[in-house]
């Protein structure tokens, strides 16, 4: 018994090494062929001394060849745009969005997609699976935003914190040929 424990403990050692070497060396370039939905991360710092701290967490599905608008993504249903949970986007400063302070906290980013207009939705109840539990009088800002075409294709859904001119950024959503651009600056 006493011999099994010191084998299983000198092959977890050595599976940990190996693990920890592999981990060092640059990771090969392949091509994205993970069929499930995978977290991301965006963390942003702004301001002078970086006061200001953004995080956006979301699943990124794959276009994997499927039609998404008006196909896996329905036209004028409301979706969490990622998969599975609500994607959320929270930040340790009020912000405002088309001229409404937005207090800072946690909260959920919910679209309802159209042929030629999306609403986009932030919502205060950030922890929801898909959108089951969406309820609009949880809505904190809902307005009509114009996607626009994109030239390249982007394989698997990307959000990131654009920065415009004048200190004024954006909110962008990229996913297969479309990009849609929330706006909002620091209060």
């Amino acid at each position: 018994m006493k011999t099994k424990l010191i084998f299983f403990l000198l092959a977890l050692s050595f599976s940990i090494a190996l693990q920890a070497q592999h981990e060092d060396h640059p990771k090969a370039v392949v091509a994205d062929s993970v069929k499930k939905s995978i977290p991301k991360e965006v963390h942003v710092q702004l301001g002078d001394n970086s006061e200001v701290h953004m995080m956006i967490h979301y699943h990124a599905p794959a276009v994997r060849g499927r039609v998404i608008w008006g196909g896996l993504v329905p036209f004028g249903d409301v979706w969490v745009t990622g998969a599975h949970s609500a994607t959320t986007w929270e930040f340790n400063q009020d912000i405002v969005i088309i001229d409404k302070v937005i207090p800072q906290g946690k909260y959920a980013i919910f679209t309802i997609p159209g042929k030629d207009s999306w609403i986009f939705i932030l919502n205060k109840k950030w922890n929801q699976h898909l959108a089951d539990e969406y309820d609009a009088k949880d809505d904190v800002l809902r307005f009509n935003v114009i996607p626009k075409s994109a030239e390249k294709n982007q394989e698997r859904l990307k959000y990131a914190i654009v920065e415009e001119a004048n200190s004024a950024m954006s909110l962008s959503i990229s996913w297969e040929k479309l990009r849609v651009a929330i706006p909002f600056k620091m209060k």
